[in-house]
């Protein structure tokens, strides 16, 4: 993922070695060259590579997003088991796996500056992206499927769909940061051709994806597809973040310090807002309780139908 602030620390990487010398000079020996060095040290590897309030807006979210899941988590399971849904059992798994993933890329971001911690950083973020991915993929999967229905087999025929699809996405991730060298997770490279190239072509893909669920549902084929305003509402954003995201891809193949500006942008709102986001649109109704509001609607209906009439004669 992206990093603007991350050039900085390029022009910093020279600051020891001047350092040296003119603590030398200064009467004090090597205490004041082996404290400059830290200091630049400190200050290249956690503050200029990626800045206080970069981090602040990755973590904080995130941190209140898993804290909110664990307030809500007995009464959730609570309902979990009584309902027994496997497609909000395995939602709710999955939703929980990949937050304490995210929130982890969050805290450690760290890991792409320091060196000997990029191998560690690339699998962690290849991870997180991947469960990411999986919920992106296996949400449309499943809303888009024809039978719409809690059960078992539909469940395990999304996730089958969705495994494939990540599993791909993942060994090329693989394929082109250990065997070719391509920086996809670093932002200390932000002038890396093929990075960008990647990362266009990735998002390309996901745009077109959710472009085409847009399409379908204002065309005469619309009927094909499941009356739920609030899923195409999620699609509507998720089209949007990922356009935003492939513009700033294709300008910052060229060099352009707005597209990466804006790509990292797009990536903290990503991995801050999207599974909270998520959950609004599709689990929170879920864990409300609906009992009585269930209880008011049916009563509406009879009494609609007239089945209290006699109570009034």
């Amino acid at each position: 993922m992206t990093n603007f602030s991350g050039t900085f620390s390029i022009t910093e990487a020279s600051s020891p070695i001047e350092a040296g010398p003119a603590g030398t000079r200064t009467g004090t020996g090597t205490g004041t060259a082996g404290l400059d060095h830290f200091i630049l040290r400190f200050s290249s590897s956690a503050t200029s590579c990626h800045g206080f309030w970069h981090d602040a807006s990755l973590v904080l979210p995130s941190a209140l997003f898993v804290v909110y899941l664990g307030f809500h988590a007995r009464s959730n399971l609570k309902k979990l088991s009584h309902r027994r849904s496997y497609v909000m059992i395995g939602y709710y798994g999955l939703l929980w796996f990949a937050a304490l993933l995210n929130l982890a890329w969050c805290f450690l971001q760290v890991w792409q500056c320091t060196p000997g911690k990029q191998a560690a950083w690339n699998l962690l973020s290849m991870f997180a992206t991947s469960a990411m991915l999986f919920l992106e993929i296996s949400i449309a999967a499943f809303l888009l499927g024809e039978n719409y229905a809690s059960c078992l087999e539909t469940l395990a025929r999304t996730f089958m769909v969705s495994g494939l699809f990540v599993g791909v996405d993942l060994l090329l991730k693989v394929i082109f940061i250990f065997g070719f060298g391509v920086p996809l997770f670093l932002d200390a490279e932000i002038a890396d051709r093929g990075k960008w190239g990647v990362w266009f072509t990735h998002k390309l893909l996901l745009t077109a994806a959710y472009g085409y669920i847009l399409f379908v549902h204002f065309s005469k084929w619309r009927d094909k597809l499941l009356p739920r305003p609030a899923f195409y509402n999620y699609v509507t954003v998720m089209f949007a973040t990922t356009a935003v995201m492939l513009f700033a891809c294709g300008l910052a193949v060229t060099g352009t310090g707005f597209g990466l500006w804006l790509y990292n942008l797009a990536v903290v709102c990503y991995h801050s807002l999207y599974l909270p986001f998520l959950y609004v649109t599709f689990l929170a109704d879920f864990f409300k309780e609906e009992d009585w509001l269930l209880d008011s609607a049916y009563y509406s209906e009879m009494k609609d139908a007239g089945f209290f009439d006699a109570d009034w004669e």
